[in-house]
């Protein structure tokens, strides 16, 4: 059984149709990638699966349960997390802070106890920190623990982006352009990081990425998408020759 099934999904907006029957099954453990032009509607499939919208048509099941119509929290603590093109962090709070918010399954207290302070509250705050600040030792981020998340440099906030999903412990983690905005060495960084989470936690990672040098360097299957429509699906190898796939990006040479 896939770990995500997603059965001629459409989504329409109006007139305009975002994503046109689109089918794609997950597999524990493998690292996929979906790219395409921009407007294809690939961060639109990422909406679809987390519950922000509700397809059109068609049937997402995760873990062999239908997911579709449940809130995105239902669907997040199911263990889908995800990171957004761009950066949502609390730009205010610590680095260190911003991974505990998102370590909020581990309290085990009411907000009564929450305002006050309780010898139960200290040892749950006590647990959530020492759970952050693992996530930050995997990322390579404790010695900016007490800085906050804005004066980070970008390839940092991307990392302690993705500590807060991790943080979830999720089956499936969606990365949303992780490389966007990075130079070279930053990129190589993350690719880096990501083969690293992925073999760590044994993870199913699906990622939508430009960079052409991050798809092909980490993915094992890949879904190019087209105005919406999947137009080829095969290895790095295959889809780097696919007649089809180089036209999308390229154009005709009638054109």
């Amino acid at each position: 059984m896939a770990l995500l099934d997603i059965q001629n999904v459409t989504k329409r907006f109006g007139g305009v149709v975002a994503v046109d029957t689109f089918s794609h099954e997950l597999e524990q453990g493998k690292l996929y990638a979906v790219i395409g032009p921009n407007g294809a509607g690939k961060t639109t499939i990422f909406n679809l699966i987390t519950g922000i919208y509700t397809p059109t048509e068609g049937k997402i099941t995760f873990n062999g349960e239908n997911i579709l119509g449940l809130r995105p929290h239902k669907i997040a603590q199911m263990g889908i997390a995800r990171t957004f093109q761009n950066i949502r962090l609390f730009p205010m709070l610590s680095v260190l802070d911003n991974v505990r918010t998102a370590c909020h399954k581990y309290a085990q207290y009411s907000i009564l106890e929450g305002l006050i302070p309780t010898p139960r509250r200290f040892r749950n705050e006590k647990v959530l920190t020492e759970r952050a600040w693992k996530l930050l030792e995997l990322v390579d981020l404790t010695d900016r623990a007490g800085e906050r998340s804005k004066n980070l440099p970008y390839g940092h906030q991307r990392r302690l982006e993705i500590a807060r999903a991790l943080a979830q412990e999720p089956k499936l983690l969606l990365l949303d352009e992780p490389a966007a905005g990075m130079n070279p060495d930053e990129t190589q960084g993350l690719m880096d990081f990501i083969e690293r989470i992925h073999e760590t936690f044994n993870l199913t990672i699906l990622l939508i990425e430009h960079h052409m040098e991050v798809v092909m360097g980490l993915a094992e299957d890949i879904a190019v998408l087209n105005f919406g429509r999947t137009i080829a699906r095969g290895t790095p190898e295959q889809i780097q020759v696919n007649p089809v796939v180089i036209e999308a990006y390229l154009g005709s040479e009638e054109n």
